[in-house]
């Protein structure tokens, strides 16, 4: 086998393997975050979300950029779950209790591929929890 020919079926193995995980991620509850950037225009990003004590909660990946800064320099966000649109505040929990019961209940949920992108994607993760705007 030749060095070339290795390294194409090593490349397609990774591509089928990110295909399925992205797949997989895709074919549980994924629902659409609008978060709002300094001069208030909206940006839309998909995640996934749990419930946990009547609230839904959201993670952020890699805290330092994109939709998780927006959401915490500005909480008011709208929530698009099944098709309806609800505002509602981002609240940074810190509670290591709830962190642990989210990331069991974000586990029991997405399964493998959560904890797939938790050693691919996640670095120092932080978890929102939805509240209701008023």
């Amino acid at each position: 086998m030749t060095w070339k020919r290795l390294g194409a079926i090593v490349l397609s193995a990774f591509v089928l393997f990110a295909l399925g995980t992205y797949l997989a991620g895709e074919r549980t509850e994924v629902v659409v975050l609008r978060t709002y950037d300094g001069e208030g225009a909206p940006q839309e990003t998909k995640m996934w979300v749990v419930d946990y004590q009547g609230a839904p909660f959201v993670r952020i990946g890699r805290p330092g950029r994109g939709w998780g800064e927006r959401a915490k320099a500005n909480p008011n966000v709208e929530l698009v779950r099944a098709g309806a649109t609800t505002p509602r505040r981002a609240v940074l929990v810190g509670e290591p209790e709830t962190l642990h019961a989210v990331a069991e209940a974000f586990a029991a949920k997405y399964g493998w591929v959560d904890w797939w992108y938790g050693v691919v994607v996640r670095k120092n993760p932080e978890t929102l929890r939805l509240d209701p705007r008023q």
